[in-house]
């Protein structure tokens, strides 16, 4: 067993509890945390690591939803709208994904490391990025993505879908674990989305979607018009959608550890569908911004969300402490303070949540994800701390995934 000593412990546990003076005992998993004084003296034997002045213990950073295989884009692809930064996708797709190397992509995956980040769901549309998602140190939840929208296509797209699934099985390890994610409504034929889902319920796997990312996918899937028209037309002979929003919705049903992607579109009746499923909103706010100028509306969310930096085909930065502070400059109608926290909550234990994890929360019994980081500065008062955590947190000193110092 170890101890930590910090000035600060943010818990993100059912009552987001802070502590002052605080210090953690822990191995493979959590044994207690409290108050430096009452951790001194309950083990008194095990030496203490003291972090210093102006540390800050948390769990983990959680990224729920990340794609690593446009991890060589910078400058390339275009945004503001959505229609045109997928027509951008299309156009240097090849280019980009040979690109992102296994070299690239665990660079990629050291600096999310070093930037606090302990545990990604990571969604794998080609399973390029599988060889470095299995060597990394990183948690990774590993969602083999089925997509293709074209019937007689079908048999060799699940063909395709469940090699790479099976690959994913093969190196499935503590810290490797396969999941399933469906593309989208507009993207996945509803044959490919019953077959895959009767996997991830047979397996127990979680499953994740992006589902009502854009108005362009709010038209097409409710009434099989606006820009989405000419682009199916294009390049797949389609002239109308294959289901609407509630009859995707319903196909989800009974799964155990669930997430839908976006939803910034979704309106009272699905969030309440999603609600009902139990799943978790991946909230990926500078993705939004950057291809659809809107943002999830957190006010009529009545599930919880976790935090995802979506790829770099979206954003500019796959560090979660640079994802927190655009949300809580992006949602400008909320208290700074009370909001900070709720962030830090949806960074690390809704995150785990969403991957159905036993992760991001720093309690007895939870896995060892810890990390820690030192303010620039010290704060006196705990309401406040959350916010300058968010605020000036760039790298974490320390980093330990299942008790290990990574």
């Amino acid at each position: 067993m170890k101890i930590l000593k910090a000035s600060w412990l943010i818990t993100s546990d059912d009552t987001s509890s802070i502590i002052k003076d605080a210090a953690i005992v822990y191995n493979e998993k959590i044994i207690d945390l409290g108050t430096y004084e009452y951790i001194k003296d309950k083990y008194s034997e095990l030496e203490v690591e003291d972090l210093g002045d102006n540390s800050v213990l948390l769990p983990g950073l959680i990224n729920s939803h990340v794609h690593l295989e446009f991890s060589a884009n910078t400058t390339t692809l275009e945004y503001g709208d959505f229609m045109k930064w997928l027509y951008s996708v299309i156009k240097n797709r090849e280019t980009l994904v040979e690109k992102a190397s296994s070299e690239l992509i665990s660079k990629k995956l050291k600096l999310m490391l070093k930037t606090g980040t302990t545990t990604i769901g990571a969604i794998s549309s080609y399973s390029y990025d599988l060889d470095a998602c299995v060597k990394s140190s990183l948690n990774t939840v590993f969602f083999t993505e089925v997509i293709g929208s074209k019937m007689e296509m079908a048999d060799t797209l699940f063909a395709d879908f469940t090699s790479r699934l099976n690959q994913a099985k093969k190196n499935k390890s503590k810290n490797f674990i396969p999941a399933i994610a469906i593309h989208s409504p507009y993207s996945v034929h509803p044959f490919l989305v019953r077959e895959a889902i009767k996997i991830a319920k047979e397996e127990n796997l979680a499953v994740s979607t992006h589902f009502l990312e854009s108005k362009d996918e709010l038209k097409w899937l409710n009434t099989s018009t606006g820009s989405f028209v000419d682009f199916f037309k294009n390049f797949l002979q389609q002239d109308k959608s294959l289901c609407e929003p509630f009859e995707f919705l319903n196909c989800f049903k009974h799964i155990n550890k669930l997430s839908f992607t976006h939803c910034v579109e979704a309106n009272e009746e699905e969030l309440e569908q999603i609600k009902q499923m139990g799943g978790i909103i991946n909230h990926c706010v500078t993705s939004n911004r950057l291809l659809n100028n809107t943002k999830l509306d957190l006010d009529k969310l009545n599930v919880p969300y976790s935090i995802g930096t979506d790829g770099l085909s979206s954003n500019n930065s796959l560090s979660m402490f640079d994802e927190l502070r655009n949300v809580l400059l992006m949602h400008v109608d909320k208290d700074i303070n009370v909001f900070a926290k709720d962030l830090i909550t949806a960074a690390t234990k809704n995150g785990a949540l969403a991957l159905g994890l036993n992760k991001g929360v720093l309690e007895k019994d939870y896995d060892a994800d810890i990390i820690s980081i030192t303010l620039p500065d010290e704060v006196e008062n705990e309401e406040f701390l959350c916010t300058q955590v968010i605020l000036h947190a760039k790298l974490a000193k320390k980093i330990i995934i299942g008790g290990t110092n990574v």
